[in-house]
């Protein structure tokens, strides 16, 4: 009778623990996964009351005026024309710039906005156009796009990580609490849903197209990556790690060749059906492609916590170098941050690695590709959500100093109370009981906590000084400066952390091959 009392103990242990909170129970039940996902849509409702990117503006407004536009260009003129500059698509402003599975995904929304309010799509009439109306059709848009793609992603991430043990926690850890973290990432609410854009879309595709890899599911997972890179070109941060992680994998196949050739077929097949009304001509997809690589902007353009930004501080890359020069050096510098992860995940393919590898992939581009934005900080976020369970502290460190990066270009949409509520909301679950995020709180050091302390008192202190001071007119943009070389080094020292992680991974992997061997 005790032993089984006790059994029976473990048993309820292993399904739920003490706490009001949904993450109370480790296993992801259909109402737990209800309730997270409600909420997680309601934070998104309460973020796009409030302003949006360039609203009241004028005369380029900002992305949500591009968002319209793309829907008008696309509603009103043929798909050859969309990449091209004519009477009706001038893209000086705001032309098209994102893969043609964007292109399509704007004519779907122009379809359902110009049933209802065929005034705010018409062509060349209707720059600018702004009212109650629109704005509430233009936020369903990314609500439902959102709900539509995203969040069914992330509960078969969820659900396909905990069945699989990925995390090494064969009772799943808290899954509920995994999903609020993936569901709930302030970053990407604020921009998709406060400054306005569809990274959902994108991110979602890539979402699925990882828990498919996971799953074994691996010609699904190439057409879904390949949609996402066909959404926005800058899913791209993530190929490394895909390709290297199937490679690996098909090399340790009977027939690697032919595995290699499936996978490349379901790619080109995606492609080409998405590409297909530009593949008349070599012109007509070179225009696209020019389209989706402006080196002419420059290394950079805002202010952006990568290494040519911040270093550029003390070294003016514009000055000293062409812009050929530049591209050159980006090329090299990427590949050679990226080559290590690679290289691990071809030797030693494993589900833990390819997540390690997709974050240290992302990172690689993010700190040294050409024409990075602030906004590509939600790429390497995306991994770093679904480490979350393991690498808890990461997670929020990269949260933090990722939603701070963001800062300048929140307060000028004038988001700061969605940026505070949103933050305050994401730090209330994050250490919430039966969460995962203080499981190793006591094993650093006093030192080690000095050395955390120190860069969040520095931030707070930029908080109030960007909102309370002006800067000076010699230097009116040192305030940005000094956000943006904070966050570029905590996310240098994070990027060594994950490289070394994954790194760790292989020596491992090699010792339990010599270990076979020797058995």
């Amino acid at each position: 009778m005790a032993k089984k009392a006790k059994r029976t103990t473990l048993a309820d242990n292993a399904g739920r623990r003490d706490g009001g909170f949904p993450w109370s129970t480790t296993v992801l039940t259909a109402p737990t996964a209800g309730a997270v996902a409600l909420f997680a849509l309601l934070v998104r409702v309460m973020v796009s009351v409030g302003p949006y990117s360039g609203e009241g503006t004028p005369p380029k407004y900002g992305d949500y005026e591009a968002q319209r536009h793309w829907m008008e260009i696309t509603l009103h003129t043929p798909a050859s024309e969309w990449y091209r500059n004519t009477s009706a698509n001038d893209l000086a402003y705001w032309g098209l710039d994102y893969p043609p599975l964007t292109a399509y995904q704007s004519l779907a929304h122009a379809l359902l906005l110009n049933a209802s309010l065929p005034a705010a799509l018409a062509l060349s009439l209707s720059r600018g156009f702004e009212s109650p109306a629109l704005k509430l059709l233009m936020r369903w848009t990314v609500l439902s796009s959102d709900f539509l793609v995203f969040f069914p992603a992330a509960l078969y991430f969820v659900w396909v990580y905990c069945r699989r043990g990925v995390g090494g926690d064969k009772e799943g850890g808290s899954a509920p609490w995994l999903l609020a973290m993936i569901l709930l990432n302030p970053c990407l609410i604020l921009i998709d849903h406060g400054h306005f854009q569809y990274n959902c879309i994108s991110l979602g595709l890539t979402l699925g197209a990882i828990a498919a890899v996971l799953s074994e599911n691996e010609l699904v997972a190439s057409a879904l990556f390949s949609l996402a890179i066909n959404h926005k070109q800058m899913s791209l941060y993530f190929a490394p790690a895909f390709f290297s992680h199937l490679l690996g994998k098909c090399l340790r196949r009977q027939n690697p060749i032919f595995e290699v050739m499936k996978l490349g077929l379901v790619v080109m097949g995606t492609f080409a059906l998405v590409w297909q009304p530009y593949l008349y001509s070599l012109e007509a997809v070179m225009e696209v492609l020019s389209r989706l690589a402006p080196f002419e902007r420059g290394i950079y353009e805002d202010y952006v916590a990568n290494f040519w930004c911040s270093t550029s501080i003390f070294i003016k890359w514009k000055r000293l170098f062409t812009t050929q020069s530049m591209k050159f050096l980006s090329f090299i510098t990427t590949i050679s941050a990226f080559l290590p992860s690679f290289i691990q995940q071809v030797k030693a393919p494993s589900d833990r690695g390819f997540l390690y590898a997709l974050l240290n992939s992302s990172f690689s581009f993010y700190l040294f590709s050409y024409q990075v934005h602030e906004k590509s900080i939600l790429l390497p976020l995306l991994p770093a959500s679904l480490l979350a369970l393991e690498e808890p502290l990461l997670f929020g460190w990269l949260m933090y100093y990722a939603l701070l990066s963001m800062y300048p270009l929140l307060c000028r949409d004038r988001l700061i109370l969605q940026y505070v509520s949103v933050l305050a909301l994401f730090g209330f679950i994050f250490y919430s009981p039966d969460g995962r995020s203080g499981m190793r709180a006591n094993s650093f050091s006093i030192r080690k906590r000095a050395l955390m302390i120190l860069p969040l008192l520095c931030s707070f202190i930029l908080h109030v000084i960007y909102l309370s001071l002006r800067p000076p007119e010699k230097y009116p943009f040192l305030f940005e400066a000094m956000i943006v070389f904070l966050c570029f080094s905590q996310f240098v020292i994070l990027t060594f952390y994950t490289n070394t992680k994954q790194l760790m991974l292989l020596d491992c992997s090699t010792w339990t091959e010599r270990g076979k061997k020797d058995l």
